[in-house]
């Protein structure tokens, strides 16, 4: 049974009689511990009819690129198969919400959505809910604890939402039973018009960036998650605590992007978290990284309407930032020496180029490598646009509440005033002698010496 906190009622229009029950697949990407999927097949088999899950490929989505849509293809390929297997039918076709669910729903008894977070989605949810005519239900299922039970308003740090999530953890950290449908689709037949069967193929063809391309690091799909998944639990959880800091064989789950696109539930992966065989404070560690951390930034991106703009950050932060926009900078570098990784720091030149060649980037680094964009830009509104562009072009785990709240982190957002020095002001400030002290950062440059973007 889905916990009736996650399922939010859109309209005022009746179940109607009809063909199917459509679930709109937008945020959850996914046919494994799927609360929106299950809400539709339950309602499927209460109303005897089947169930047809559709997907919007959306070509003109800002920042998107062939690295996103290979990695999210590659998914839903997958995905396809296990519906079908399931007994649904899947349709996917390239279009807007309104070009592409609309007609579907016209012969649908009611219609079933996932939640995302962003302006983006959450305004087409809303727009279709508005024009469905029959019963949407919102189904929250990519958190752990749904955003607005836990908290209304922006949080000021992992802090004070960590104390409102605590309560209800255990409620929502349970196991997600699959249902069996009553009703299979097999007379249903739609057809979608992106080829799963090749993605590669089917990439080119769309109407994206070609340019940023796919990677060989990381392939979409419930799958590979949960192959990741266990190894980490299995091999890498035991240690995590003070792991997960090493460049070099570090012990973290690489889970970001999975988590990212919806194709794992991260009560899922939470749930393996704390039944795994390792020390209580190296699975509380990851479980606040997990659970807390990414529920800080759905917070933000629910709660504060300009979220992907340099007036969203705490306005300490952008007092202290101005008062020292006049400040030397002893480097300064445009956003394409940036995205060449030609900097004069072998240490940023190595993380930025595994972001090219790999979309991933380890946490630490990050960090670094975000506060050394504020440090060598001709102002903090440049080093945001720019650092906001390279997140979310190179990085697949990139456009999403996670990616808007991390470059904010840079700046200030969720962080406290530090004592105040050049350029920063009382932003934290970062520097190699920390990244020496606290990792094997000469082995991991030594790693990627080897390897060109």
């Amino acid at each position: 049974m889905i916990d009736p906190q996650r399922i939010t009622l859109m309209n005022s229009a009746p179940e109607l009689r009809a063909a199917y029950v459509l679930y709109w697949m937008q945020q959850s990407q996914r046919a494994v511990h799927n609360p929106a999927l299950e809400v539709a097949i339950a309602a499927g088999n209460r109303l005897k009819i089947p169930v047809l899950v559709v997907f919007a490929l959306d070509e003109h989505v800002y920042g998107a690129n062939a690295r996103h849509y290979t990695f999210m293809l590659e998914g839903l390929a997958e995905t396809a198969h296990r519906l079908r297997a399931r007994g649904m039918a899947f349709v996917i076709r390239r279009g807007t919400a309104d070009e592409v669910v609309l007609p579907l729903v016209e012969q649908a008894a009611l219609l079933v959505c996932d939640r995302g977070y962003l302006r983006r989605q959450r305004t087409s949810c809303a727009r279709i809910a508005a024009l469905a005519q029959r019963r949407v239900l919102r189904v929250e299922g990519d958190v752990v604890v749904p955003v607005e039970l836990a908290s209304r308003r922006p949080e000021v740090a992992a802090r004070t939402l960590r104390a409102k999530l605590s309560p209800h953890r255990s409620r929502f950290l349970v196991p997600l039973r699959a249902l069996r449908l009553q009703v299979q689709t097999h007379s249903l037949t739609f057809a979608s018009d992106v080829d799963l069967d090749n993605v590669p193929l089917a990439v080119s063809r769309l109407k994206v960036d070609q340019s940023v391309a796919s990677v060989g690091a990381f392939r979409g799909g419930y799958a590979q998650a949960r192959a990741r998944l266990r190894h980490f639990v299995e091999q890498q959880l035991r240690g995590y605590q003070s792991g997960r800091t090493q460049l070099v064989g570090a012990q973290v789950s690489k889970l970001s992007p999975y988590l990212r696109f919806g194709q794992i539930s991260p009560v899922e992966v939470a749930l393996a978290a704390t039944n795994a065989l390792a020390p209580v404070q190296d699975r509380a560690s990851f479980l606040d990284e997990l659970i807390v951390q990414r529920e800080l930034a759905a917070n933000f991106v629910s709660t504060v309407d300009n979220y992907a703009r340099f007036e969203s950050l705490p306005q300490w932060a952008r007092k202290t930032l101005d008062a020292h926009r006049r400040d030397r900078r002893p480097h300064l570098y445009k956003y394409a020496e940036l995205a060449a990784a030609t900097t004069h720091d072998p240490y940023w030149n190595a993380a930025m180029t595994e972001m090219l060649i790999t979309g991933y980037m380890h946490n630490h680094l990050r960090m670094y490598w975000g506060k050394k964009i504020l440090e060598w830009s001709a102002s903090p509104e440049e080093a945001y646009e720019n650092l906001l562009r390279l997140n979310n072009t190179y990085f697949i785990d990139g456009r999403d509440a996670s990616a808007f709240a991390n470059v904010g982190w840079v700046f200030g957002l969720h962080d406290r005033p530090w004592p105040e020095r050049q350029i920063f002001g009382q932003v934290r400030y970062m520097n190699a002698a920390g990244l020496k002290r606290k990792t094997d950062i000469e082995a991991y440059v030594q790693r990627i010496s080897g390897s060109s973007p």
